[in-house]
């Protein structure tokens, strides 16, 4: 009789199978029931701001620590115009749900909003020039195009919002997850 068809050969097969099985059954059954230890890691937009410079633009660690801090000062400089305009933007919602509106304070409200938004535009603008100013000339490039991407950022949020016009052709990107 063949060894490969005797009785005894299958039946330890099929044992080792089953024990496999079993096993790598309970494998996955622990792995779903069991959690590991989770360490909670906070990125922060700042954080994420400075893997986006970083990366692209080959900061060295003096030119980093220089754009971090050009970047707090440039928030603690826009802050107070960005606290103004929400103010005046809940004013300006306060004054359009009335039953009668004052078109005449809708308008200043809107103008003084302009402003401040000019304002923080001007601040911007020096803002890219200072970083600008710590990078290589070889490096400006990339940060033209960084800086490009986030300014007009809104724009393209605003556009996916609230619509494109139907003669324009939309760009979709698919983003799959992998598990």
């Amino acid at each position: 009789m063949d060894f490969l068809s005797s009785k005894r050969f299958i039946t330890a097969t099929l044992a080792i199978l089953i024990v496999m099985n079993v096993a790598l059954l309970g494998l996955l059954w622990w792995q779903n029931i069991h959690k590991p230890e989770e360490r909670q890691i906070r990125i922060t937009r700042e954080y994420k701001r400075q893997i986006y410079f970083t990366g692209p633009l080959a900061l060295s660690e003096e030119q980093s620590l220089r754009f971090r801090k050009l970047r707090q000062e440039h928030f603690r400089t826009v802050k107070p115009n960005i606290q103004a305009i929400a103010e005046l933007k809940k004013e300006l919602v306060k004054e359009s749900i009335k039953e009668k509106p004052d078109t005449l304070k809708i308008k200043s409200l809107a103008g003084r909003i302009g402003t401040r938004q000019a304002v923080i535009e001007k601040e911007l603008a020096l803002h890219f020039h200072e970083l600008a100013m710590v990078c290589t000339p070889a490096q400006r490039d990339s940060l033209q195009k960084i800086l490009e991407r986030i300014a007009t950022r809104k724009a393209n949020v605003r556009k996916e919002r609230f619509g494109s016009p139907p003669h324009e052709i939309r760009e979709f990107k698919i983003i799959r997850e992998e598990r």
